[in-house]
């Protein structure tokens, strides 16, 4: 408990991490920009105790010297004016989010030490999080590896482009992992924004079935994705689940792949580029496009690859130029029929004995959504 206690309306220090996510309180993160570069909290902003030069002096200094004399140097470098503007920025901060709470990295010296100057130098008793940023880690974790080891999970299967994050949209215990990736999850799905970082992702995953669970939901439903979504990896319990849960098929005629492609991948992802960059958008959204083909072209092989290219940039020209996309669908045509279907059916195979059930999308998001109701907390066995 804080030893900040001046009136009975101080708020104490809290470990109750579950209830600090699901509220989605402000949280004040003191640690270095290195730390918190490699991995925070959503609802977290970094206002540092000391900056990242500052915390590799004062280490250095605590391992040649030891605790006390790194406790001195760290005084000595953030004093004065210094002192007073990260004091005045915290200070700030918690006005703003008076419900908020502050944290470093094991919830000790930093935080109390942010703790002691804004009760001394602004009159703000603000409460920190016991067990600081390693104890919430350590606790998101958990809720991943424990979510993942319930029984009755789904998995949504299907061909590229068969609209499997749609179909999951409507179904209430679906775990949108592409989402929280800000990936499209194939070779073509980067988009204009950057991925989160490994750490950040895992955070943003755990904190949606925190919620999910809240919310009555005992089982998950994820769609099929392979270890990587882009950059970020699968948490191995989920990839697990991911790997041997039965599993949903969603069946959609090619036509309907292609439309869904070219809406996805070259009409709404030059939007975002113009939305982001301007003038430059649209050579920026070409080089994107030619980027992700040339990414796979050794697994494509030569011939094809150079054919889908110059489709590609045929349809690059004319889309540019005039504003008609239809000649993008030749080469996701070609590039569906010739090397994404044929990986699928391979797959299919080996996952045969696993479907448990096949349709369109109105059949399967009914049969996920029954099955759903069918194991939250509360409905009839």
């Amino acid at each position: 408990m804080s030893t900040i206690m001046s009136s009975p309306d101080v708020r104490p220090d809290t470990r109750a991490f579950r209830e600090l996510f699901l509220s989605g309180v402000p949280l004040l993160d003191v640690r270095a920009p290195v730390e918190f570069s490699r991995g925070a909290f959503p609802t977290a902003v970094n206002i540092p105790l000391m900056n990242d030069p500052e915390r590799e002096e004062v280490g250095l200094r605590y391992k040649e010297q030891g605790q006390q004399a790194a406790i001195a140097l760290g005084m000595q470098r953030v004093s004065g004016d210094i002192k007073r503007e990260r004091i005045q920025a915290w200070a700030a901060f918690a006005r703003a989010h008076p419900q908020g709470y502050l944290y470093c990295f094991r919830g000790g010296l930093r935080s109390q030490i942010t703790q002691q100057w804004l009760k001394a130098e602004a009159g703000i008793d603000y409460p920190r999080v016991v067990g600081g940023y390693k104890a919430m880690r350590t606790y998101l974790a958990d809720v991943i590896r424990i979510a993942a080891s319930t029984p009755g999970h789904l998995v949504l299967g299907g061909l590229t482009g068969s609209g499997k994050t749609e179909a999951l949209h409507g179904v209430g215990n679906a775990v949108d992992l592409e989402r929280h990736a800000n990936h499209r999850g194939s070779g073509f799905g980067k988009r204009v924004t950057p991925q989160p970082s490994q750490i950040d992702f895992e955070h943003r995953l755990a904190i949606d079935l925190l919620h999910k669970q809240a919310g009555g939901w005992r089982t998950m439903v994820l769609e099929d994705e392979s270890r990587l979504i882009g950059m970020n990896a699968l948490p191995l319990e989920l990839l697990q689940v991911i790997q041997t849960a039965p599993l949903v098929w969603l069946d959609a005629a090619l036509e309907e792949r292609v439309e869904r492609i070219l809406r996805d991948y070259v009409v709404e992802l030059r939007t975002e580029f113009a939305a982001r960059y301007g003038e430059a958008g649209d050579a920026l959204f070409a080089q994107r496009l030619q980027d992700s083909l040339t990414a796979i072209s050794r697994r494509l092989g030569g011939e094809r690859h150079g054919r889908l290219m110059m489709q590609m940039r045929a349809a690059l020209a004319r889309q540019l130029e005039t504003g008609d996309c239809d000649a993008h669908r030749a080469w996701i045509q070609g590039l569906l029929g010739e090397y994404y279907d044929p990986i699928y059916a391979r797959h299919l195979k080996e996952k045969a004995t696993r479907i448990v059930f096949r349709g369109d999308a109105a059949a399967v998001a009914a049969y996920l959504r029954d099955q759903a109701a069918r194991n939250r907390h509360g409905a009839p066995d």
